[in-house]
């Protein structure tokens, strides 16, 4: 529900437009990578592991980039035509943040529900001369869920699995999570 809410209310995405989403490997990004998808955006991802760069163009990401190469930005820019994305899904918060502030097109929009990365330190001045949309989000309501519910159900999206855990093994599900070594969702079965 929170990368739906993130892709069609909040950064409403719409075909042909180009969307960055960062930190790609958690569950709520490779949703978000797969909705904005769905909707026939033009996809790019960033993360720090080549491995889940990888996975996303798999996924259907047009273009990526490792943001530990300190141009990412520049490299995401690029293959937005020069112009920087229409929209970016953000979860890192930090210098991420600034950084899609940065790079986003004259009007475009930015969704944050998160922030790993900690707080950013930003040139508020660009919000406001790119005339900028910047919308926080998380979660969702009861009929955004059952909206997303339906598109995945009826639109023939899967999600992505990293891995299934027996229950009493959770323990190691969390130390993965702890690790962000996963790419997709972490599942606990329960006989």
């Amino acid at each position: 529900a929170t990368s739906s809410r993130a892709v069609i209310r909040g950064g409403g995405v719409r075909a042909e437009e180009t969307v960055l989403i960062t930190g790609i490997g958690g569950g709520v990004a490779t949703f978000a990578l797969q909705i904005a998808r769905h909707v026939g955006a033009r996809v790019l991802a960033t993360s720090s592991s080549d491995h889940k760069l990888a996975k996303a163009r798999t996924l259907g990401a047009f273009g990526v980039a490792n943001y530990r190469d300190t141009n990412w930005h520049t490299v995401v820019r690029t293959m937005a035509d020069g112009k920087g994305p229409d929209v970016v899904v953000d979860s890192g918060g930090g210098e991420t943040f600034a950084k899609a502030i940065e790079i986003l097109r004259p009007g475009g929009r930015l969704v944050t529900y998160g922030a790993t990365a900690g707080a950013a330190k930003l040139e508020v001045r660009r919000i406001f001369f790119k005339q900028l949309d910047v919308l926080g989000s998380t979660m969702g309501t009861p009929s955004e869920f059952v909206a997303m519910l339906k598109l995945f159900s009826e639109g023939g999206l899967r999600p992505a699995i990293d891995r299934t855990f027996e229950l009493h093994e959770s323990a190691d599900a969390h130390r993965r999570l702890e690790d962000g070594a996963q790419f997709g969702k972490i599942v606990l079965r329960i006989h």
